[in-house]
């Protein structure tokens, strides 16, 4: 017999560490390879792990709720096989080794290390994992003020990106908080209260944001505070998209076993646009700008929670309506049931929002980071409009959309941000009656 660590697995770009949910398997218990043995969320999405060998799952590591960084053990397999190495484990070869490491070098090891412990606070129980407790080291944080850390993770316990959140935060207050003021001839510390406090009477109800939504607005919060929006409005006629779609939905439907819906027109006219004007498909790091060559466009999706997820569909420009409808519909079925992987919701380059679907004529949507831009697509309306024919301006019915262009200011001027979504509208616009799937 023998025996193999099961490692924390790598679970999509950036994602250094998860949070152990649940363990759908408990000691003692057979396993096959490949079998669903625990539950892990990460700051993207929950997802079940898998066995990475198959065997009697000897002993449970990491308990439910701790967080664990990519690469760390999390329980032992007992297999039968060869005999095991001198310390009891089958370790990983040199090339997994390779890719733990170069996925999260200073935090992998960071957490694997034992940090010194910090003076705990009579009275808090949360718990704080190793890499939290080594960044509050590092910064001087104490174990009263680490207390005092809004937490977005599990149980609200305090993540990395809540460490880096407040350290950032803590920067800036006290670089502001320091500026002399002119009061008479004295010079007073401007002072900014932490939070604002709330009245809250017998018939309120308080409802706790669960992890998800703290997590969005976190991110949104960021965002406005990263990137200065503006945001440029185009409305297009997409009478000829609707026309073909009611000529052919029904015949789709019955051919492919799916709806088709209007978001693969939209996701196919951006893609046209971003290759027109690659400068809206980009990133900012520092003072560098990083062009991105693929084409991965985000696709926002309302969860039964009323949460929001963004999946993104890789290469967008490579595929064709079928595909994309194909491709849209599945990832929006998966992400309604939990079912999407963490590479799935990672990479996107641009990102669209239907807020048309909520019957909302316009909106002005806020950047998913790092990207630089988000397009909003209203409803379908019905507007008397002119037409310029051969013979003379005609007012006819035409079905009418605006479209709403959020773009990060800091590199994206007017002209872009507003030619590009004019673009957008140009290629939904000359849409073919003609076409075929």
């Amino acid at each position: 017999m023998a025996t193999v660590e099961m490692l924390m697995p790598k679970m999509g770009e950036s994602i250094i560490e998860g949070t152990i949910l649940t363990w759908l398997k408990k000691e003692g218990d057979p396993i096959e390879q490949d079998e669903s043995v625990l539950e892990v969320a990460t700051d993207k999405v929950d997802t079940e792990v898998p066995a990475t060998h198959e065997g009697i799952l000897k002993k449970i590591l990491a308990k439910e709720g701790e967080v664990i960084a990519v690469g760390a053990p999390i329980a032992i397999i007992e297999t039968e096989g060869e005999e095991s190495t001198p310390n009891g484990t089958l370790k990983p070869d040199k090339d997994e080794k390779e890719s733990l490491i170069a996925a999260a070098p200073s935090q992998t090891q960071t957490v694997l290390a034992n940090p010194t412990q910090i003076e705990i606070k009579e009275g808090d129980d949360r718990f704080y994992s190793p890499l939290v407790l080594s960044i509050a080291k590092e910064e001087k944080i104490n174990r009263s003020e680490l207390s005092g850390i809004p937490g977005t993770g599990k149980d609200g316990r305090v993540t990395k990106q809540d460490m880096l959140n407040y350290l950032r935060d803590r920067k800036k207050q006290t670089a502001f908080d320091s500026r002399p003021v002119s009061s008479g001839s004295q010079s007073t510390l401007q002072a900014v209260p932490a939070r604002v406090e709330l009245s809250i009477s017998a018939e309120d109800e308080i409802i706790e944001m669960d992890r998800m939504r703290k997590m969005i607005s976190q991110r949104m919060v960021d965002s406005k505070r990263i990137s200065p929006h503006v945001t440029s409005f185009v409305e297009a006629d997409v009478t000829n998209i609707v026309l073909w779609r009611n000529k052919i939905k029904d015949t789709y439907k019955k051919k492919e076993g799916e709806p088709l819906t209007f978001t693969p027109f939209f996701i196919q006219a951006v893609a046209k646009a971003i290759k027109d004007f690659p400068m809206i498909n980009i990133s900012v790091d520092g003072d560098k700008i990083i062009k991105k060559k693929d084409i991965n466009i985000g696709v926002a999706v309302a969860l039964p929670t009323g949460n929001l997820i963004v999946p993104v569909i890789k290469n967008a420009d490579q595929f064709n309506l079928t595909g994309l409808s194909k491709k849209i519909n599945d990832l929006a079925s998966r992400a309604r049931n939990n079912k999407l992987s963490p590479d799935e919701l990672s990479g996107g380059t641009y990102s669209v929002s239907n807020v048309g679907s909520f019957g909302n004529t316009m909106g002005t949507p806020i950047i998913m980071q790092p990207q630089v831009a988000i397009l909003a697509v209203g409803a379908i309306q019905k507007k008397p409009a002119v037409l310029e024919l051969p013979t003379g301006d005609v007012i006819a019915i035409r079905h009418k959309m605006f479209l709403s262009h959020s773009y990060d200011h800091r590199v994206v001027d007017g002209s872009l941000g507003g030619m590009f979504v004019r673009r957008v509208a140009d290629y939904l616009e000359a849409f073919d009656l003609e076409a075929e799937l």
